[in-house]
C-alpha cells in the first residue's frame, strides 16, 4: 500500500474578506478522500492549508512524512472552491510545483481543475481527477501501484506522450452510505474553536448529507456532481453528529449541503433520530423557498434544531428569477420568510445583481423585498460567470482576459452590463445599510407597539443614527449613474 499525503488549496489567509468574518471550517471533502483510501488500507496524512499563510508550508510535512503521492483534494463542499479564486489557483500550482519536486506523483481534484484540467497539467500536476473523485482515486492509485495502464480509469486527464488525454466521466456515487465517515482525526480542531469563539463567541462545525443538486438555474456551476442528488441517511448523519458532539463539543453545526433535506420524509426521520438520541444541536442550511413550503417540512426544521436557512432570493422581480431559470415564485419568498420567522428561525437572503437584462426597476424590486420582508442576513453579489453553465455560454464572448475572481471580495462584473462595476459595488453596501435601517427600525416599532424591549433589540436600534443618513447617501450617489 501508499503513502498519500491529502492537501487542498483553500487558504483562509489568501481571502481577506473570509479571513475577517473568522469563520473557518475544516476542508470536510478532504477529510472524506482521506477516511476513504486509509480505510482501502492506504497510509494517509493531511496538510491543512485552511488556517497557515500560503503553500510554502507544505514543505515540512512532505519531507516528515515522504508520501509516494501528493493529492490536492479540494473540499467540494466548501461553495468558495467552486468559484475558482486566482489566488487559490497560484497557491495550487505552487503545491504542485513543490510535490513534483520532491519526487511525489501529484494528483488533483477540484472544481477548477475539472473545467481547466489543461491548466493544471502544464504546471506540472501528472493527473486530474475529473468529477466526483473518491472512486477514481482509489482506481488510479491501484492501477499505478500495480504498473498497469491508466486509459481505463475513468474520470482521468492526463499527459500521454507529451499528449493531453481524457477518459470517460465516472458515474457519480448512489449510495453515500458506502463511505466511511470524515477522517476527523486528522484535524487540529482547537486552532479552529479558538478563531470562532474568539471572532464570533461559538464555534461551528461543518457536516454534508447530500451530495449534489438536481435544479437548473442557469448561472450555476455543478462541475463536479453535475445535476445529480443523492442523499445520505439520516442514520449515518445522526450517527456522525453524535461523535462530532462528543469529541469537539460544537455549538452550531453549517450542513453545507447545496440543497438541506429535498429527499421526501428525510427531514422527519432526521428529527426523529435526533430525539431518539436525546441529541440537542442548533444548525444552518442552504434551502429553496418552495421546498420549505412543502408539507411540514419548515415545523420538523425547526423542532430538529434549525436556527438559521439561507435561501437563494437572489431577486425581487420574477422577471430576472425566470430569465434564471430559478424555477420560485417571489411570493413563496415572502410566504416561506414569514413561516420562518414565526417558528423563530433566522431567515438569510442570497442576493445577485447585474443579470443580464436587469434594470434599475428590477433592481428597485429586490430592495423593496429586502425592505418588506427584512430578513436576518443578506449575502449579495454580482452575477459571476462560471464555466459550464448556460450563463457562461451567454455571456463568454464579452469576457475580458480577466475570467476569475481573485479573492471572493472581487465583484468584478467581468461582462458589460447595464451599470459599470464601481455601481456594483456602491449598489451591495447601500443594500446592506438598507436592512440594518430596516432592521432597527423594526426593532422600534416592536417597542412602541409592545411596551417592552424585545431580546437583542438595542445594537439595531443603537446604530440607526449611523444607517438612516448612510444609506440616504448611497441612495443619493447611486442616482447618479
Amino acid at each position: 500500500m501508499s503513502r498519500i499525503l491529502f492537501s487542498h488549496s483553500y487558504y483562509y489567509q489568501l481571502d481577506p474578506k473570509q479571513w475577517k468574518k473568522q469563520q473557518p471550517y475544516p476542508p470536510l471533502g478532504t477529510l472524506f478522500a482521506a477516511s476513504y483510501m486509509r480505510e482501502l488500507g492506504h497510509e494517509v496524512d493531511l496538510f491543512d492549508t485552511n488556517l497557515v499563510e500560503g503553500p510554502g508550508e507544505i514543505v515540512g510535512q512532505i519531507d516528515s512524512f515522504k508520501p509516494d503521492y501528493l493529492a490536492l483534494y479540494d473540499d467540494g463542499f466548501n461553495y468558495l472552491t467552486k468559484m475558482c479564486l486566482t489566488n487559490m489557483r497560484e497557491a495550487a500550482f505552487e503545491m504542485i510545483k513543490t510535490g513534483r519536486d520532491k519526487g511525489c506523483t501529484v494528483i488533483v481534484s477540484s472544481s477548477d481543475s475539472t473545467d481547466h484540467y489543461e491548466k493544471y497539467l502544464e504546471a506540472g500536476a501528472h493527473y486530474v481527477l475529473l468529477g466526483e473523485a473518491e472512486l477514481t482515486l482509489k482506481e488510479l492509485v491501484e492501477y499505478l501501484d500495480e504498473g498497469k495502464p491508466v486509459n481505463q480509469v475513468l474520470g482521468l486527464a492526463y499527459r500521454d506522450d507529451h499528449e493531453i488525454r481524457t477518459t470517460r466521466r465516472r458515474p457519480v456515487l448512489k449510495d453515500l452510505d458506502d463511505l466511511p465517515q470524515p477522517a476527523w482525526d486528522l484535524i487540529d480542531i482547537q486552532p479552529y474553536k479558538d478563531i470562532w469563539k474568539a471572532g464570533n463567541g461559538y464555534f461551528s462545525l461543518n457536516l454534508a448529507t447530500t451530495r449534489g443538486c438536481p435544479f437548473k438555474c442557469n448561472w450555476c456551476a455543478k462541475p463536479i456532481y453535475g445535476n445529480r442528488y443523492h442523499s445520505r441517511s439520516p442514520e449515518r448523519v445522526v450517527e456522525e453528529i453524535a461523535w462530532v458532539t462528543e469529541h469537539f463539543q460544537p455549538d452550531h453545526y453549517w450542513m453545507s449541503d447545496d440543497i438541506f433535506g429535498l429527499k421526501p420524509g428525510w427531514v422527519q426521520e432526521f428529527n426523529r433520530l435526533l430525539k431518539e438520541k436525546g441529541l440537542s444541536i442548533q444548525y444552518t442550511i442552504q434551502s429553496r423557498v418552495d421546498l420549505l413550503l412543502k408539507e411540514d417540512t419548515i415545523d420538523a426544521l425547526a423542532e430538529s434544531g434549525l436556527h438559521e436557512v439561507w435561501v437563494g432570493a437572489e431577486s425581487g422581480s420574477q422577471k430576472i428569477l425566470d430569465a434564471m431559470d430559478k424555477g420560485t415564485q417571489v411570493e413563496q419568498i415572502g410566504e416561506a420568510t414569514k413561516l420562518l420567522h414565526e417558528k423563530g428561525v433566522r431567515v438569510a437572503f442570497f442576493l445577485q445583481f447585474g443579470y443580464p437584462g436587469e434594470t434599475r426597476q428590477d433592481i428597485r424590486m429586490t430592495i423593496d423585498m429586502v425592505k418588506e420582508l427584512v430578513p436576518d442576513n443578506i449575502g449579495v453579489s454580482v452575477s459571476y460567470p462560471l464555466p459550464g453553465t448556460p450563463f457562461y455560454d451567454r455571456v463568454k464572448e464579452e469576457l475580458s482576459q480577466k475570467a476569475n475572481w481573485t479573492d471572493s471580495d472581487d465583484l468584478d462584473l467581468m461582462f458589460s452590463n447595464t451599470y459599470p462595476k464601481e455601481f456594483y459595488r456602491k449598489l451591495q453596501r447601500y443594500v446592506h445599510k438598507v436592512l440594518r435601517r430596516e432592521q432597527g427600525l423594526n426593532q422600534l416599532k416592536g417597542i412602541a407597539q409592545s411596551g417592552k424591549k424585545p431580546k437583542f433589540a438595542i445594537r439595531p436600534i443603537m446604530a440607526l443614527p449611523y444607517y438612516i443618513p448612510a444609506a440616504a447617501w448611497d441612495k443619493h450617489q447611486l442616482n447618479q449613474y
